[in-house]
């Protein structure tokens, strides 16, 4: 598998990672039961939860675009970052992997009463109201989808030079446990509950695994490009 292959099936894992940490599964969750409250056709059910998981994917996608681009437009950043991106790179893993690991915790800011309006605002019936509440509550990021976000995804495509592809791959992850129980509420509802369960027991041991390894690759990171060639000098 070559650099690139990696990079996307780690954006792919990322997404993922995030769909299925408690607060972003259960916000969808609750969205999906919402929007989809008094569909009575199943492939309506669906159909509203591939356009609220394109919602998400859409402001990643855009985050991907301005935040990645804007960097790498700047030549005196942009040639720092591929210069030090390494040095950086390592240490970002350690922490992230501590977050992971619930080592650390990161209170966010409140979402903010423009974000609270706008939902109270948006009709939920029909897939632009689906579409539109995807792209709020992507961007109200929690405290595990902000550190995987801007903490293991924004270096990876910053390292990679890629705006577009990268989170575009993270966005659409983040949207394959929404589907996944837009299917089951379009079959039965009461299979949602038991599948939920199921994922918040693999999300458990994920996140512990995910969070280990990142702490192990940071520190090899460290060691191999600051303190190896300090020592070597």
């Amino acid at each position: 598998m070559d650099e690139w292959s990696i990079m996307l099936v780690s954006a792919f894992w990322f997404g993922i990672l995030t769909s299925i940490s408690p607060c972003p599964l259960a916000t969808n969750v609750a969205a999906i039961s919402y929007i989809s409250k008094g569909v009575q056709s199943p492939p309506k059910v669906i159909f509203t939860g591939l356009a609220y998981t394109l919602g998400r994917m859409l402001s990643y996608l855009a985050l991907g675009v301005i935040l990645v681009g804007s960097l790498l437009s700047a030549v005196s950043l942009s040639v720092v970052l591929q210069k030090y991106m390494n040095l950086l790179l390592g240490p970002i893993l350690i922490l992230v992997g501590m977050f992971l690991l619930e080592l650390l915790t990161l209170r966010l800011p409140g979402k903010g009463d423009l974000i609270e309006t706008l939902k109270a605002k948006i009709n939920p019936q029909g897939y632009v109201g689906a579409l539109l509440l995807g792209v709020l509550f992507a961007l109200s990021f929690c405290p595990t989808s902000a550190a995987l976000f801007f903490g293991s995804l924004l270096p990876l495509a910053l390292e990679s030079q890629s705006s577009i592809a990268l989170p575009a791959i993270y966005g659409i992850a983040t949207g394959l446990p929404v589907l996944l129980f837009a299917i089951l509420l379009g079959i039965s509802a009461n299979k949602v509950a038991s599948a939920y369960n199921h994922l918040m027991t693999f999300e458990h041991w994920a996140r512990k695994i995910t969070g280990g390894v990142f702490i192990a690759i940071g520190v090899y990171y460290v060691w191999s490009n600051i303190f190896a060639p300090i020592l070597m000098m």
